[in-house]
């Protein structure tokens, strides 16, 4: 759960705060609120003073933390590393309350699996430089930070020998890659030495920033058999207005261009993005824009999230759409992108595909998998009918037969490897 903290300030200096919580005293970014002074209380997350609390609230705060005996502790995302020492701290009846540097260098403090062993996320970078009007994440997480390239090799190398048939390379922005520590982005350099690792069978990437997007990473991901041809490219909105005001880079000229270019470049290509309803400064029209974005690209994965407004950013002091009008459009895109990607199911009917078994589903009395489309937990399955019991992590060929709630209907044919 994410969990805010009221404590009082001491004492500020050059955009820190010391901050006192039950006694226990830390030090605190401050950067965020700049009219705190000492005596204030403020809440606090992930070692950020995120928003300043009257004395009222802080009582509240300190009420509801009472009322949540099952919290034994609080630790920051710049404190992965004293896990182990705050869990000894609450075996002593401590209630530890720990908030490291959140723009540290990333801690390679060796790799516990937790997904199932055929396919395994790889974390390529902490923190974000982005600073989108509407997300707190950079005070919450820091400064972009590039892991070390060749760390990045051996913890693959080590996930494959352990079995990994799938790696998906994650990041607040995986385009970035290598732009902080050596000068360059490097992230084709490292999807290519990623490939010659044996074992791995597809290579996904997640939140690749369009703007970031250059013709020597185009060319790899076509080029590299390994890797999907599957995109995660969060545009939130196509009105350059909003994009502005959003601070974000680029504008709709540069994304009707980059969506066919991808799709001429790299064959059977999928395209997911993140969309938000409801952004400051979206009108009727602004929003029947994006609704007519949609229609012509018609991306086969789409998030469409409601605009909350975080404390502590831009968008939140903006003037935007009531949260009903927001509600109602979200619904809106969903119809929109569920007739899309109906429309790109029944395309596969008929067809046989490359499936990555991953279980038996008893109810339905099939097993299940998914194909290079889909990434786990976000997106559609495919279930087959087949004559052996396949084991998860096997890749299998199917005949699709009929689609069913943005489902896929099979029969198993042979395996694929």
């Amino acid at each position: 759960m994410c969990v805010g903290l009221s404590a009082k300030v001491v004492k500020i200096s050059d955009g820190t705060a010391v901050v006192d919580a039950g006694g226990a005293k830390r030090e605190v970014s401050a950067q965020l609120l700049g009219d705190l002074e000492p005596g204030d209380y403020v809440m606090v997350h992930a070692g950020v003073a995120i928003a300043k609390i009257t004395d009222d609230d802080e009582e509240e705060t300190d009420q509801l933390m009472e009322e949540l005996p099952e919290v034994d502790g609080i630790l920051g995302c710049g404190s992965y590393g004293d896990i182990v020492s705050a869990v000894d701290d609450v075996l002593e009846g401590d209630k530890p309350w720990r908030f490291g540097d959140i723009n540290a260098d990333p801690e390679e403090l060796g790799r516990v699996l937790t997904t199932p062993e055929y396919y395994a996320y790889l974390k390529i970078a902490e923190g974000c430089d982005n600073h989108c009007a509407f997300c707190v994440i950079p005070q919450l997480r820091g400064k972009y930070r590039s892991r070390k390239f060749e760390d990045l090799i051996d913890e693959a190398k080590t996930l494959a020998a352990n079995g990994v048939k799938e790696l998906i390379l994650i990041a607040q922005d995986t385009s970035r890659y290598g732009i902080d520590l050596y000068g360059k982005r490097r992230l084709s350099e490292l999807l290519r030495e990623l490939c010659k690792i044996e074992g791995f069978h597809w290579i996904r990437i997640h939140y690749l920033y369009p703007d970031e997007m250059d013709e020597d990473l185009i060319d790899t991901i076509a080029q590299e058999e390994k890797i999907c041809s599957y995109l995660d490219i969060p545009i939130q909105h196509c009105n350059d207005k909003i994009l502005r005001t959003m601070n974000r880079r680029g504008n709709k000229e540069y994304l009707d261009w980059l969506l066919p270019h991808l799709r001429e470049k790299i064959p059977g290509l999928v395209l997911r993005t993140s969309l938000i309803a409801g952004l400051p400064g979206e009108g009727e029209e602004e929003f029947q824009e994006l609704c007519e974005f949609l229609k012509k690209h018609r991306m086969e994965r789409v998030g469409c999230f409601v605009f909350s407004p975080e404390e502590g950013t831009a968008a939140a002091k903006m003037e935007y759409p009531d949260k009903e009008v927001a509600e109602k459009r979200a619904e809106i895109v969903s119809e929109l992108q569920s007739r899309i990607m109906d429309d790109y199911n029944e395309s596969l009917v008929g067809k046989t595909i490359e499936v990555l078994v991953e279980g038996y589903d008893r109810l339905a009395e099939c097993q299940f998998g998914r194909t290079y489309a889909d990434s786990p937990e976000i997106d559609g399955m495919v279930f087959f009918q087949a004559e052996k019991r396949y084991h998860p992590g096997s890749f299998i060929q199917v005949s699709i037969e009929e689609t069913m709630d943005g489902n896929l209907i099979g029969t198993a044919v042979e395996d694929a490897e």
